[in-house]
């Protein structure tokens, strides 16, 4: 049996972008990539939505956590180290030293009750879910 999966473009186009860096990654200084996200995972539990990336390098002061109408926004901006101007990189894979990755929300979680915990490198963003308004009788009564 055929198992249907939604389609997904800004996903498909990040994996395509995933998948050129890995064939050009000899040229690299020569392509006009965009700066490295963020990898990520987004999961669902039976109480909430679970987002965790992965921001190795990153101090939690360094990150910032913005939710706007069902929209996520992780950003992350640290100091560079005068060293990082000397280099030549023949080879850069690490993240930037700023980025910044958005998700988008279901509606039927509360952004207002959103969660954050930073360990070993990996930011998990908790969302809970909101319950379900269950369908309540009214009574009628006369005048």
């Amino acid at each position: 049996m055929t198992t249907l999966v939604r389609w997904d473009p800004p996903r498909e186009l990040e994996l395509m972008e995933r998948r050129m860096r890995r064939l050009f990654e000899g040229f690299a200084p020569f392509l006009p990539f965009e700066p490295m996200l963020p990898a990520a995972d987004v999961y669902e539990t039976k109480d909430e939505l679970v987002v965790e990336l992965e921001v190795p390098g990153y101090e939690e002061k360094e990150l910032a956590i913005e939710v706007t109408d069902h929209l996520l926004t992780v950003k992350g901006e640290h100091e560079a180290t005068k060293h990082e101007e000397e280099k030549t990189f023949r080879l850069h894979e690490r993240l930037e030293k700023v980025f910044e990755r958005r998700f988008e929300l279901p509606a039927e979680v509360d952004t207002e009750k959103l969660t954050a915990i930073f360990r070993q490198g990996v930011l998990e963003v908790h969302v809970p879910r909101v319950k379900p308004m269950l369908p309540k009788k009214i009574p009628i009564t006369a005048p």
